[in-house]
């Protein structure tokens, strides 16, 4: 009894942290409007935000997104991240220890407004034993029940990353499922690279080679491979020693496949470098996967109907009435041959 108290205390801290800092968002909210309009606005600064209202009415009129104030407002943060998400692992297993909240269900990671609260959370989880990660986040969804607005985080991207992420995000604000962030964020991830393409096609602008999407998927194979290969390790049954020395040896051969593949295929780009350099745990896998797992399912699903964003939605509102077990059946019915 002590314990469910103690652990009750602590959730209303937590709640009590992201209700703050939820409510300091929204008070220092400007409409973008006038923020483009203020003649102390950087011309660099207002011409991005032009770009962001642009896309906005293009989320609505074209994608069939949300019609709303969302990402109608501007705040500037004076820090790097809106969030900072800390991701936790037993030491030898590959899921996530699951963090539930009313609304968003069961997510695999719990996000902080400070940066230091965030390291102090790891370390508590690190002190249990968990593997853990921490990873910045420049923009969220609170799923429509605030106007979410623009954030000087997202000023960093180039426009792509910039436009595409309000479909993105909007997308969410269109459809939920509460406790599946795999079905989730493909299904954004869908909208958001066909939003991207659909935007682009509109501005009578190339739509762009495919070098980094092709580079990223093929990083991102690379590192859900090791991810089975722990996962096979911790279902062996060897003992705990012999089960970390073998962790770090698959740790260290996944390095040595990594430089082999950057080299032959991509010599003379070395973006996920340091990536690949920084310690590795379970935890820090956790993020692979979850965007993509089923974005070629949404594809599929996009042209069975016929590329017409409000069937499409339709469908997806289907699947997620489905069982779990049920519909990662369906999506994985709609995968592509060779991607099941």
């Amino acid at each position: 009894m002590v314990v469910a108290v103690l652990a009750a205390c602590a959730d209303l801290r937590y709640y009590a942290h992201v209700t703050h800092g939820e409510s300091a968002l929204l008070l220092k909210r400007r409409s973008v409007s006038k923020v483009i309009a203020d003649p102390a606005t950087d011309p660099r600064l207002a011409a991005r935000l032009k770009l962001s209202q642009q896309a906005r009415q293009f989320a609505s009129d074209h994608l069939d997104l949300p019609r709303n104030r969302s990402y109608t407002y501007y705040v500037q943060l004076h820090r790097p991240y809106v969030v900072w998400n800390v991701f936790a692992t037993p030491r030898f297993s590959v899921d996530a220890v699951p963090q539930c909240f009313p609304i968003a269900g069961c997510v695999a990671y719990r996000g902080w407004f400070d940066e230091q609260k965030a390291r102090a959370s790891a370390e508590r989880l690190r002190a249990k034993g968990d593997d853990v990660y921490i990873g910045g986040v420049p923009a969220y969804s609170t799923l429509g029940w605030f106007a979410d607005p623009i954030l000087s985080s997202m000023m960093r991207w180039d426009d792509d990353e910039l436009v595409s992420t309000i479909f993105h995000e909007l997308a969410h604000q269109k459809i939920y499922l509460k406790g599946d962030t795999a079905f989730n964020e493909s299904y954004a991830m869908f909208v958001e690279d066909e939003g991207l393409r659909q935007w682009h096609r509109a501005r009578g602008e190339p739509v762009g080679d495919d070098h980094d999407q092709v580079m990223e998927d093929g990083f991102t194979r690379l590192v859900l491979d090791l991810r089975e290969r722990l996962k096979k390790l911790y279902a062996s049954g060897v003992d705990e020693e012999a089960m970390a020395a073998g962790k770090q040896r698959e740790i260290e051969d996944f390095r040595k496949r990594y430089a082999a593949w950057r080299d032959q295929h991509w010599p003379n780009d070395h973006r996920y470098d340091a990536w690949v350099a920084q310690p590795i745990n379970n935890a820090t896998l956790l993020p692979f996967g979850l965007y993509d797992q089923w974005k070629p399912a949404f594809a599929a699903l996009f042209k069975q109907a016929g590329g017409q964003w409000p069937a499409f939605y339709a469908r997806v509102r289907a699947l997620a009435k489905e069982p779990k077990a049920q519909r990662e059946s369906s999506l994985r019915a709609l995968l592509p041959a060779t991607a099941r």
